[in-house]
């Protein structure tokens, strides 16, 4: 477990150290450990009002793009998850198989097939060209296909019928409650997905009014050669742009832990 852990906590340490150097001292130090000067401060403040703050637009970008295609994505998988495991009607199995293949095809694959459809469409260079694709998870559907399928039972819904109640008001008074630990799985999938997405907002936009932080950053870091002084801009960047992934997953995790025990103990 110890070697995993490095490997994992080795990048963000290394972040948390060099966000803390000027940009000399990120070149001439061991990155492993504080600068000749901590200018954490500063170089917050420097990140923060770089080009009028640019930065904190794409953060807001990213937190768009992120929290509003893992929500649609997330309500979209669990209606169409709930669905195919609860409702039998013809074609189901080929639909299903199509959803496993949509989780083997690379999202790589799609950008240019995504980019052609959305440039006939006119939607190219707007929000709308990261957000639509990202309302669409395949692992999403399956997942919650599956869970679904085991954590609502059929005795339930059948009693909820019996008394008058519509399959639309079981789905979302009963069936999203027992979901509740895989749609939070799947929402954070997503968000992490979303928010680290690099090359479909690459092949998408060109405005960088409307980049997100990853492909902000990136453009930066494509400057340092005429700009070294932004090294400093790009790291403390890179360690503010992983704070809003850890709050999320800080305060949705108890739902993971209670999804966990469901079912381990009767009553």
């Amino acid at each position: 477990m110890a070697l995993p852990l490095i490997y994992f906590l080795a990048p963000v340490v290394w972040l948390v150290f060099a966000a803390t150097k000027t940009s000399a001292d990120l070149a001439g130090t061991f990155g492993l450990w504080f600068g000749a000067d901590t200018v954490l401060g500063d170089n917050i403040s420097r990140t923060l009002t770089f080009d009028d703050g640019v930065f904190v637009r794409w953060l807001l970008n990213s937190a768009l793009y992120a929290v509003g295609g893992a929500v649609a994505a997330t309500a979209l998988s669990a209606m169409a998850g709930y669905a195919l495991a609860k409702f039998a009607f013809r074609g189901r199995d080929l639909v299903f198989g199509v959803v496993l293949a949509g989780v083997l095809i690379p999202p790589t694959a799609l950008a240019v097939p995504l980019f052609l459809m959305l440039a006939g469409a006119g939607l190219t260079n707007t929000v709308w060209a990261v957000l639509l694709p990202s309302m669409i998870s395949p692992f999403g559907v399956y997942l919650a296909r599956v869970y679904a399928a085991a954590s609502v039972p059929d005795e339930l819904l059948e009693a909820g019928r019996v008394d008058g109640a519509s399959d639309s008001r079981l789905f979302w008074t009963v069936s999203v409650r027992l979901m509740a630990p895989a749609l939070v799985t799947i929402f954070l999938f997503q968000l992490v997905a979303i928010w680290n997405n690099f090359l479909l907002p690459l092949v998408m936009l060109a405005d960088d009014d409307l980049y997100p932080v990853t492909l902000g950053l990136y453009a930066l870091n494509s400057q340092l050669t005429r700009d070294p002084t932004l090294k400093s801009i790009v790291v403390t960047g890179s360690l503010l742009s992983i704070i809003p992934l850890v709050v999320a997953f800080l305060l949705l995790q108890r739902f993971w832990r209670s999804g966990l025990a469901a079912g381990s103990v009767k009553a």
